[in-house]
C-alpha cells in the first residue's frame, strides 16, 4: 500500500513557485530487501529505490531521471492477486529507461495491464518548452489520462477516489502549500504529514474495497503512515521541482522504525 500527494503547476507565475511538488510514502513488508534511492544506470542517470526481492529485482514504486522523467506507483487494493502476474515495479523503471513519452508509454502500458495486478501509475515529462503528467490505472479507464494543473492525491484506489485517510492527507498537504516556506521547510512540513499516524476510521469506501482483509489490517492501512506488525510505511519521498527545472529529492528510510535521511539536489 503506498499514498501519494502532488501538486502540478507546469508554469508557476511566481519565480519562487515549484512545477512540481509530490510527497509519497511507500508501504511494504519490513523483510522485503530493497536498496534505498540512490544513482544508478550507465551514466547514474536515473534515480529511485530499487526492490532487491527475488524475481523482482530491479523494479521501483518512485523514481526520476536526469533527463526530466518521473513516475509513480501505488498498488490497487485488492484481497485477490495473481501470483503469475508480472511485477509491477518495472513499470517504473521501464518508463525512466524508456524512450516514450509519458503518454505513448501509458498507452503501451495499458495494452498490456491485464498481465499486472491492480496498479495505478504516474508518468511525467519535464522539459524546457513543455511539462505533462499522466495517469493511468488497470481497474479504471481504458484509457490513459492527462492530467491539468491542480492538486492530486493517489493511495490504494483509483486516482482521487475519497478514502478518508486520502481526503484527510490532502487537506494537510493543500494548507502546507498556502504556507510562505523556505525549501527546506517545505520538505519539513511535507515530511511530518507522511508521518501521521493518525487512524482515519471507519471508512466505508476502503472497507468495500478491502473485502477478505481483516477488520484489523483495514484499520492500520487507514492511517497516511501505517503502523503494524512486520508491515508499514518504509520510505518517505519528497520530490520539489523549482521553477527553473532545479530537483530537490529526499527521502526518509525506514527499517523497523530505524530511519535513514538522503538528500540530493
Amino acid at each position: 500500500m503506498c499514498i501519494i500527494f502532488l501538486k502540478f503547476d507546469p508554469r508557476p507565475a511566481s519565480k519562487n513557485a515549484y512545477r512540481l511538488i509530490l510527497a509519497a510514502n511507500r508501504d511494504e513488508v519490513y523483510s522485503r530487501p530493497s536498496k534505498a534511492a540512490d544513482f544508478w544506470g550507465s551514466n547514474n542517470e536515473f534515480l529511485s529505490g530499487l526492490d532487491l526481492e527475488e524475481g523482482k529485482e530491479g523494479g521501483s514504486w518512485l523514481g526520476i531521471s536526469k533527463r526530466g522523467k518521473l513516475a509513480a506507483l501505488t498498488n490497487y487494493l485488492e484481497a485477490r492477486q495473481n501470483p503469475d502476474a508480472m511485477g509491477r515495479g518495472f513499470l517504473v523503471s521501464n518508463y525512466l529507461t524508456d524512450n516514450l513519452d509519458s503518454f505513448a508509454y501509458l498507452r503501451k502500458v495499458s495494452s498490456e495491464a491485464h498481465l499486472y495486478n491492480g496498479f495505478n501509475l504516474l508518468t511525467a515529462d519535464f522539459r524546457a518548452n513543455e511539462d505533462t503528467l499522466c495517469y493511468y490505472g488497470n481497474k479504471g479507464s481504458s484509457e490513459p489520462i492527462h492530467l491539468k494543473a491542480g492538486i492530486y492525491g493517489l493511495s490504494n484506489s483509483l486516482l482521487e477516489t475519497p478514502w478518508r485517510k486520502l481526503q484527510q492527507g490532502k487537506r494537510l498537504f493543500t494548507s502546507v502549500l498556502n504556507k510562505t516556506l523556505s525549501p527546506d521547510g517545505l520538505m519539513q512540513e511535507l515530511l511530518h504529514i507522511l508521518n501521521n499516524e493518525e487512524l482515519n476510521t471507519p471508512d466505508l469506501e476502503q472497507e468495500s474495497q478491502g473485502v477478505g482483509f481483516s477488520k484489523a489490517i483495514l484499520q492500520a492501512l487507514s492511517a497516511v503512515c501505517v503502523r503494524s506488525p512486520g508491515y508499514g510505511t518504509r520510505t518517505n519521498t519528497v520530490i520539489l521541482i523549482d521553477r527553473e527545472g532545479n530537483v530537490s529529492f529526499t527521502e526518509r528510510t525506514m527499517l523497523n522504525c530505524d530511519i535513514t535521511i538522503l538528500g540530493c539536489d
